[in-house]
């Protein structure tokens, strides 16, 4: 019991991470080419600058740019 609470409190707190890097911007590479190997291993994997800019255009582009 106390290894399997031990794994939920990792799980929660990778989560956790990975939400809040997401909503400052910062993105998550490694999530990015662990799920590109493990899905999508025809496809070419952007290398960490292509995937900088292409999270940074996909923020931006949303929102038009508008400040309120």
């Amino acid at each position: 019991m106390r290894r399997a609470l031990t794994q939920a409190l990792r799980r929660g707190w990778r989560q956790a991470v990975r939400t809040a890097r997401s909503m400052i911007g910062v993105p998550d590479y490694d999530t990015y080419v662990a799920h590109m190997r493990r899905h999508h291993p025809d496809r070419a994997v952007m290398t960490y600058a292509e995937f900088f800019n292409d999270r940074l255009q996909a923020r931006y582009r949303a929102g038009g740019g508008r400040c309120c």
